[in-house]
């Protein structure tokens, strides 16, 4: 039996669910609207305004996710993205400067 063509196995993209992205992306919103009245707050010392403030406006509760997956695991901070997706990448040479290691 022979084939004809090229046959490359393409590895099946592990995607976060949508509305769990939207809520990252929501958190990321409510930090960036906060920061500096957060900053003033504490530099005053005013922790009862401090817990007025909305939870989600604390920058503790945000989560490194790759950028274009939304994967929570296997986060590379360097590349923002996951590890899937950086090999993937990395070798279609679509990520400058890297290339796979052999010694």
């Amino acid at each position: 039996m022979t084939f004809s063509g090229d046959i490359s196995k393409k590895r099946v993209t592990i995607m976060a669910r949508k509305s769990i992205i939207a809520r990252q992306k929501k958190r990321e919103a409510l930090v960036a609207k906060f920061a500096d009245k957060r900053a003033a707050l504490k530099e005053a010392g005013d922790y009862a305004a401090l817990d007025k403030l909305p939870r989600n406006a604390s920058p503790v509760r945000l989560k490194n996710r790759c950028q274009l997956t939304g994967r929570p695991k296997g986060y590379m901070r360097y590349f923002g993205l996951g590890r899937v997706i950086f090999r993937d990448m990395a070798l279609e040479g679509k990520i400058p400067g890297v290339k796979k290691a052999s010694w």
